[in-house]
Formats: C-alpha cells, sequence, structure tokens
C-alpha cells in the first residue's frame, strides 16, 4: 500500500475552518463530513466531473448568464461543498494518471474560488461581456476570460442549418438584455487598464457583427434583427464604459502574492511572481546577447529578404510545411503522422501587401522573412489536431477552464523553436537563426510587463512601452497589438509568462528524464510520451512520466479565506 498523500490533511483542515464557517452563515451547509460521490472510485470522480461543469456555469435566463451579485454569491456559497466532496475521495491507492485527473479536478476548483475572491472578471472585467468570437484560436480555448454565453461564430458550417441559425439568431438576440446587466455588476468596478481596454473589446464587437451582417444579411429576417438590435448595444455599452472611464482609478493586477498563488494552486505552475521576474529577466538578457552574437557571426551575409508576392508566399509557406515535417521524421524528433500535414498547411494564412520599409505585425515581420521559423510555432495545430489517447478520461480530452492549459501549450510551441534550433533545423539558415532569438526577446520583454502590471508596479502605458522597447529592431512599434496583448495578460495571470514559463519546465522535464534513462534516452521517445497524458500543466506530465510529484500538489483546495 501506498503511504499516504500528506496533502489529504492540509485539504481535510482546510476545508473544516471553510465549510464550518460557512455553517455558522448558513444552517442548512452540509458539514465537511460529506461522503465522495457515487462509490469514491475514479469513474466517480470522472462523473462528478461532468456534474461540477454543470456547476460552474451560472443559471441562465434563456440565452443570458446571471452574473448579477445574488447569484454569484449563491455560487460562491455553495462551493465549499463541492470541494468537501471533492476531499473525501481516497485517492491513495490510485494510478498515477488517475490521481493526476483529481489534481485536474482541485486546480479547476481552486480557479472558481479564485476568481469568486480576487479576479471577480464578471464585476471587474468589462471585456467578460464580449459575446461574438469570429477565429479559432491556436489553443485549447480561447484565450482569457469569457462568459458563459459566448459565440464561436467559426464553429458553424456554411450555409447554416436551421438549427443553427436559430442557435446564432438567439445568441446574438440576448446580447442587448446581457450588456444592460452588466452595467449593473460592473458598477463597483474601479480597475482602470481593464476598464480603458474594454472599449477596445466593444470597438471590435461592433466591427464584427457588422462584417457578419453583411455576410448574412436578407437571409433571415429574425437574425438580421438581432444583429441590428446587437450593435446598437455594443455601441451604447462601449459609449458608456467611455462616459464612466474618468472615474476609473484604480489598479488592475491581483497583486504579488495573489498571482504567486494562482500560479502554484491553479496553473500549477510551481514559480513565484518573484521567480518568474528573475526567469523572465534571465530570458531577456539572454535572448538579446545572443542575438548580438548570431548578429555579429553573420555579419558578412546578406540580410533576409521579405518575401514579396502572393505566388512566392504560398510557394514558401508550403515548403516549409514540407521541410518541418522532414526534419521532424528524419532527425527523429517525435513520431510523424498523416494528419499532421493538412493541420499545418490549414494555417498557412495569405499573404498581404505592405508599403516597402513599412514595419508589419511583429509575427509577420518574421515569417515573411523565413517562414520556416513560425513553422514551429505552429506545432499548436498538430496539438489541436491529436487524436485523444485511446482509453484517457473525459477530464484530459475536456480544455480546462481558467486557461489552466496555457504554459503546457504555449510553452510547448515557444520552446520548440529554440529546441529544433538547436536540433539543427537552421543550419543551412544562420540568419534565420537571429529571428528566434528575436521572437524569445519578444516574448520575454511582454511577459516581464505583464508581470509588473499584476505586481502593480507598471500601469498599462508603462507595460506597452517597456514591451516595445525591448523588442529588437523595432519590431513592435504597434502599440494597439502590444495593448491588445497585454489586456490578455492583465485579465489571465499567467498567460504573458506562459510562453516562457512553460518552456523553461519543458526543458527542465526533458533536462531529468534524460539523466533518469541515461544512455536509454531518446528524443522521440521523450516526446511522443510527453504528449500522452494531454494538454494539462507539466508539472502533471512530469508525475506520470518520471513517477517525481511535485510540492506544489500538495496545496490547497480553495483560496484562503
Amino acid at each position: 500500500m501506498k503511504a499516504p498523500d500528506p496533502r489529504r490533511n492540509l485539504i481535510l483542515v482546510f476545508l473544516a475552518l471553510v465549510v464550518g464557517a460557512c455553517a455558522e452563515a448558513d444552517p442548512d451547509t452540509t458539514s465537511v463530513g460529506a461522503a465522495a460521490p457515487g462509490d469514491g472510485s475514479h469513474a466517480a470522480l470522472v462523473d462528478f466531473f461532468g456534474e461540477w461543469r454543470s456547476f460552474e456555469r451560472p443559471a441562465f435566463d434563456g440565452e443570458v448568464p446571471d452574473y448579477t451579485t445574488p447569484s454569484m454569491e449563491r455560487r460562491a456559497s455553495d462551493l465549499p461543498e463541492w470541494m468537501a466532496q471533492l476531499g473525501a475521495f481516497d485517492i491513495d491507492d490510485w494510478s498515477t494518471a488517475e490521481q493526476v485527473d483529481w489534481h485536474i479536478l482541485r486546480a479547476e476548483m481552486n480557479g472558481l474560488s479564485f476568481d469568486h475572491a480576487v479576479r471577480r472578471p464578471w464585476a471587474r472585467d468589462p471585456a467578460y461581456y464580449v459575446t461574438i468570437y469570429t477565429a479559432r484560436s491556436d489553443v485549447p480555448a480561447h484565450e482569457g476570460s469569457e462568459h458563459h454565453g459566448s459565440l464561436d461564430l467559426w464553429t458553424f458550417e456554411r450555409p447554416f442549418s436551421d438549427g443553427d441559425r436559430a442557435f446564432i439568431t438567439d445568441r446574438i438576440a440576448a446580447i442587448p438584455t446581457l450588456l444592460d446587466q452588466a452595467r449593473g455588476n460592473l458598477a463597483s468596478s474601479n480597475a482602470r487598464d481593464l476598464w480603458m481596454a474594454g472599449l477596445r473589446s466593444f470597438r471590435g464587437q461592433s466591427t464584427d457583427l457588422r462584417v457578419f451582417a453583411n455576410e448574412v444579411g436578407g437571409e433571415d429576417e429574425p437574425l438580421d434583427e438581432a444583429i441590428a438590435e446587437a450593435i446598437v448595444a455594443s455601441d451604447a455599452f462601449h459609449d458608456w464604459l467611455e462616459a464612466e472611464a474618468e472615474s476609473k482609478t484604480g489598479p488592475s493586477g491581483v497583486g504579488k502574492d495573489n498571482y504567486t498563488w494562482y500560479m502554484r494552486n491553479v496553473h500549477l505552475v510551481p514559480y513565484s511572481w518573484e521567480e518568474q521576474v528573475t526567469l523572465m529577466r534571465r530570458e531577456l538578457a539572454r535572448s538579446h546577447s545572443s542575438l548580438r552574437l548570431e548578429e555579429h557571426r553573420n555579419r558578412g551575409l546578406p540580410e533576409l529578404q521579405r518575401i514579396q508576392t502572393p505566388a512566392e508566399f504560398d510557394q514558401r509557406l508550403n515548403a516549409e510545411v514540407d521541410e518541418y515535417l522532414r526534419f521532424l521524421n528524419e532527425e527523429e524528433i517525435h513520431s510523424v503522422f498523416d494528419w499532421m500535414d493538412p493541420a499545418l498547411r490549414a494555417v498557412n494564412g495569405e499573404f498581404t501587401p505592405a508599403d516597402p520599409g513599412q514595419i508589419r505585425n511583429f509575427f509577420n515581420e518574421v515569417n515573411y522573412r523565413d517562414p520556416l521559423v513560425m513553422r514551429t510555432h505552429m506545432h499548436h495545430w498538430i496539438e489541436l489536431a491529436r487524436p485523444p489517447v485511446e482509453g484517457s478520461s473525459t477530464l484530459r480530452r475536456t480544455p480546462l477552464l481558467y486557461n489552466i492549459w496555457d504554459a503546457r501549450s504555449e510553452g510547448l510551441a515557444t520552446g520548440v523553436e529554440e529546441m529544433m534550433m538547436h536540433a539543427g533545423l537552421f543550419d543551412g539558415r544562420p540568419r534565420s537563426r537571429e529571428l528566434v532569438w528575436i521572437m524569445l526577446a519578444q516574448r520575454a520583454a511582454r511577459a516581464l510587463s505583464g508581470l509588473y502590471l499584476h505586481g502593480n508596479e507598471f500601469e498599462m502605458e508603462e507595460a506597452v512601452e517597456y514591451a516595445m522597447t525591448w523588442t529588437p529592431r523595432g519590431w513592435l512599434p504597434d502599440g494597439a497589438l502590444v495593448r491588445g496583448e497585454q489586456h490578455l495578460y492583465l485579465r489571465q495571470p499567467g498567460y504573458g509568462t506562459s510562453y516562457l514559463s512553460g518552456k523553461i519546465q519543458i526543458e527542465e522535464l526533458l533536462a531529468e528524464r534524460a539523466l533518469q534513462l541515461e544512455d536509454d534516452f531518446t528524443l522521440s521517445a521523450f516526446f511522443d510520451d510527453f504528449f500522452v497524458p494531454g494538454i494539462i500543466p507539466t508539472v502533471l506530465v512530469r508525475w506520470e512520466m518520471t513517477g517525481e510529484r511535485d510540492p506544489i500538489l500538495d496545496g490547497p483546495l480553495g483560496y484562503p479565506q
């Protein structure tokens, strides 16, 4: 029999305090002695996960989610009982993979607990009430918070079926009522940077609705009317935000201690706010110094020229998909399957012209010089196309809430850029190595900006200026782009650092696995094993791969009251 899990005592003590406190206020609250759901097995945990996801979703009035104060207070008061039931599972004799599932659910419950105690997006973040999303993200779910009645237009096939058209109409028709509710929910918010960024979000929603109106206009009168009313409501909400903006003077970050708690107990990232500052500063210095050394070595070579025509763009992008997959296969980086080719090729994009000398979007500055460099980051789409592992639980097949997957997903896509360079992908393209270091520097600069925002050491414009200044070659001159990135990082603690904190965790795991296996270690086996657990925090992947359990998994269940 395995030794008792030390985190259970911590959990039960915490739950006794939390639930006991709730019981004093509400005599109907169930005590901490609640039994584990069902028969307490892993199968019961999987069933409980489905029930938990239903609870996490707020009450709806038609297609309008209820984020009013009474509704949120009810949900917060019910949460300790859900945590008590989770804590009642006796998992000491479960397999490692089954225990990992338990910790996935613990992380999600901690996310909701933190939201009610600290983040409160429904009461602080105007962008939370954006409904329309027109394009798929390259990660498992939306980047940042979204309300539970959002609408992913990209998921519906054209022409719409009758059922899809009715659903879309109902969701869009709910926008005016939702935004009326949002005015009351946000009335006490004093988070200035979040408030000001909400203006841009609702200008974006109005634009997206107008584009959609042009796409479907005249096909269906109820849908046309719903879109028209949603545009009016979105414009009015924007104007209300603008009118109230002057009174918003407070900070928007969660603070350093809260950031650390969130990283360790929700995202399961084992670095504090202070440690991440140190790591990001090191990555920023390393990338800049490495870039200068690369430039010196390559000083006699011609500079990379940008792609100039649509035909050249299509030819280069398709050729680099071929080259990347060939490299992965022939160099035995990891297993290559037929479904990977169309997954990568589908996101090649289209040529966009630019005036000579004009700075493009940052990543296009890279992509138009050597598309192979960006094919490494497009590993995202290989991940999204990967079939689920046979027999994996629902918890592994369902994208985790609160962007808990961010360091694992963004960390891999960023990590393979440098890893593939060291593995030889750009040996015949020395100036392309410079692009890898430029991208790393940009990630480190914006990560530090996001950390300083959450630490309330920067305001938004200081964060924007810092990221632009520390991005090499002046390739990040677009303040609007940087504000959009920093808005995401402010809304979702940890996202800005996830690209590099995740990369570092994967590098640590690779090193640890190599030491563990010694002569039996191969890169291809490492990556193939790494993919098996799914897109879950790397500390959980590490536990399954190496048998080493990270101490942060001994953390509490629920945010301290």
